[in-house]
């Protein structure tokens, strides 16, 4: 355990915009809802959490993955092409559509996954 990630935390600006798109992507990841609270949802996977919260402490603002701070997060996945490909039903869209599935180079195969409030998934193909 020493040295895990314990949870991610996401702060949004709606939480209804974006909850539809994680939900699903959570779900087919193999999280389970753990906690829903008025302007919150959490998934759990093992020891690991994920948070999206619409937090009156937040400062609102379109994230922007290209500030400071959180860039994108990676999931290992059997499948991302597949993934990818149900993704953009529910409101993702695929980033690099022109290098896909090899945007991170030649061998690293993923898709990335943008939503409409700017937040980034990359799905890495597992290996091993």
């Amino acid at each position: 355990m020493h040295g895990t990630l314990h949870h991610v935390e996401l702060w949004v600006d709606s939480l209804s915009e974006v909850l539809p798109g994680f939900a699903w992507l959570f779900e087919r990841l193999g999280y389970t809802e753990f906690q829903s609270w008025e302007g919150g949802r959490s998934w759990l996977l093992g020891a690991t959490y994920v948070v999206l919260e619409e937090s009156p402490a937040r400062v609102p603002g379109r994230h922007d993955r290209l500030r400071a701070g959180l860039n994108h997060l990676a999931f290992h996945v059997d499948d991302p092409d597949a993934l990818a490909e149900e993704a953009g039903e529910h409101g993702w869209t695929l980033m690099f559509a022109d290098r896909h599935p090899h945007a991170g180079g030649p061998a690293h195969h993923a898709a990335y996954l943008e939503n409409a409030a700017g937040f980034e998934i990359e799905l890495v193909r597992a290996t091993g």
